[in-house]
């Protein structure tokens, strides 16, 4: 996987870019001016970020896998070790599927019925690959959501979620808030 430059990174217009990120040169980055990806984040092959008006706001140390896309109006929000497994979708905006409105952007915004609502994906999250996330969706601080999963409700913290509509199977382990410690600390060094 090539990774643009720091000087190609500069010339994109971001918002924010911290300090070594990895940026495929196969990604695509629409609004750059609303996006802001925090310190050694990573964002892989075939991406598509689409911000909207609210932005996407990416914390450091998150792994955003290839075929993955961050689209919609309100803020999608990546916090600080999260991972976005392959092909994960994540939409903060989305059409009304009812037959109520007309859908697709194509056509005028009086003639839809699209729903927008931030969408937050919490620390030391993990997205399984294959899964969608739908506006208005919480995923909580450690939680996990496997593979082909459908989060349209908001996911508790530390709590595993697996299926369509995404249910609660079990705990996770707080192990990993040690290791984030011990991490740290080793940066500092």
């Amino acid at each position: 996987m090539a990774f643009l430059s720091q000087a190609d990174i500069e010339k994109m217009g971001f918002r924010h870019v911290g300090r070594e990120v990895k940026l495929s040169d196969r990604a695509s980055f629409h609004n750059a001016g609303a996006l802001e990806i925090g310190d050694f984040s990573r964002i892989d092959d075939f991406c598509v970020l689409s911000a909207g008006k609210q932005g996407i706001k990416i914390g450091r140390n998150v792994h955003i896998a290839v075929y993955t896309s961050l689209v919609g109006a309100e803020q999608i929000l990546l916090e600080d070790f999260c991972n976005l497994s392959s092909r994960v979708s994540v939409y903060s905006s989305n059409d009304d599927y009812s037959g109520a409105f007309m859908t697709n952007p194509t056509v005028a915004s009086q003639f839809t019925g699209v729903t927008h609502a931030p969408v937050t994906i919490g620390r030391h999250a993990i997205i399984g690959s294959g899964s969608i996330v739908l506006p208005g969706v919480t995923i909580g601080e450690g939680a996990a959501v496997g593979a082909l999963s459908l989060a349209n409700r908001d996911c508790d913290a530390f709590v595993m979620y697996a299926g369509v509509p995404a249910k609660a199977i079990g705990q996770r382990r707080r192990d990993l808030l040690q290791h984030e410690r011990d991490f740290l600390a080793s940066e500092r060094r």
